[in-house]
Order: structure tokens, then sequence, then C-alpha cells
């Protein structure tokens, strides 16, 4: 993996590019920084190769696939104890991974162990899948959701 501090300004500027269109064809990056489409391609292949870029995907607007409903939930497991052959947290980070309607999870310091952003079609496959699949996990013990009003700001561009 690059440090931040070995990527120049031309690498900041291809990302914030890519960032902002991952099809951009490296005629037009290469124009709008000054590099020839040759000089992008060599470096686009080496932040890729870096592990600067991950990956590159199609971002797909929820309600457009019947996906109406957005929720953050605050999950707190049970703790672990010596008569558990498994940690909790690594049972439930391993099923987390098996639940489509999950699409990020991160865990949390403070009172809540994991924040999950889930995305439903509707109240009633919100609640089938808190009572028969969140609910139901061996290792949670609370949650607490909050559901999403209105979306103020979506980015998946990092300010580099």
């Amino acid at each position: 993996m690059t440090t931040p501090d070995a990527l120049d300004k031309l690498d900041k500027a291809i990302l914030r590019c890519l960032q902002k269109n991952g099809r951009e064809t490296y005629d037009v990056i290469g124009a709008a920084i000054g590099l020839s489409p040759s000089a992008v391609l060599r470096r686009v292949k080496r932040l890729e190769e870096a592990g600067v870029i991950d990956r590159y995907v199609a971002l797909v607007k929820p309600e457009a696939v019947g996906l109406g409903l957005i929720a953050y939930l605050n999950v707190r497991l049970e703790k672990h104890t010596e008569s558990h052959k498994r940690n909790p947290m690594d049972v439930f980070r391993a099923s987390v991974q098996t639940w489509p309607e999950v699409v990020e999870c991160s865990s949390l310091t403070g009172e809540m162990d994991y924040l999950l952003r889930v995305v439903v079609a509707d109240m009633a496959h919100y609640s089938r899948f808190i009572m028969d699949t969140l609910l139901k996990h061996p290792s949670v013990q609370d949650c607490k959701t909050s559901f999403v009003l209105d979306s103020v700001k979506a980015t998946t561009a990092l300010p580099v």
C-alpha cells in the first residue's frame, strides 16, 4: 500500500477525476491535468497495483431498484465469556457478510458495538429482517434503529 505522502499532485488529480467518473477516458483525464494518456495509464496502473484504487463499481440508486427505505442500526452484542467457543464478534462479523440488506457495517467505540446501514424495500421488509434475521442472531443483545428521512449529502469521493 502506498503511503499518502507518496502520492504527488498528479496522482491526486487523477484520483479526483476517477472518483467523479470511474469510466472517464485517459485522454480526457490527461487533458484535464496536463499529462499524456499513456502517462495517465501508467499512473492509474501503479495506483491500482499499490492498492490505492481498490475497485471500480457502478453506483445504483436504491429507489430505482425498489429499495426505498434506509435505516441505520446500532447493534450491541452479548459479551464474550469463557463458555463461548467462538467470540460473539467473530460470529456476528461472519453473519453480516451473508445479509444482503446490510450494505455497510462498522465496528464502533462507545455503548454500541456496530453500526449497520440497511437498505430494504419497505417497512415490512425491514420488519422481516429485524425479526427473522438480526434479533434471532445468537450474538445480538440489543439494537436501536434510526430511519433516513432525507439524504442531505451522499458521496463516495474522498477528499484527496
